[in-house]
């Protein structure tokens, strides 16, 4: 069974490594109103630390966090 989440703004930060995905990332928040849903596409795997913790100190909710060894793939609702 696959959670389907509609996805506001897709952010495609393959190619680029820390700290561009997270800074791009928070740029993109600021232009999203809260309850939005942005999936991310990256290939650094510095990622997978920096994004969930983005999240977490944000108050974000990281809704789905996928690594299929050649990319990385998260699905962030923006919180209040």
């Amino acid at each position: 069974m696959h959670n389907t989440h509609t996805i506001d703004k897709l952010l495609d930060t393959t190619g680029l490594f820390c700290p561009e995905p997270v800074m791009m990332l928070h740029s993109t928040f600021k232009d999203i109103k809260a309850g939005d849903v942005v999936k991310v596409l990256a290939t650094d795997p510095s990622t997978k630390r920096d994004i969930p913790k983005f999240c977490l100190f944000l108050g974000h909710e990281l809704i789905q966090q996928v690594d299929d060894g050649a990319q990385y793939q998260y699905v962030i609702r923006k919180g209040g």
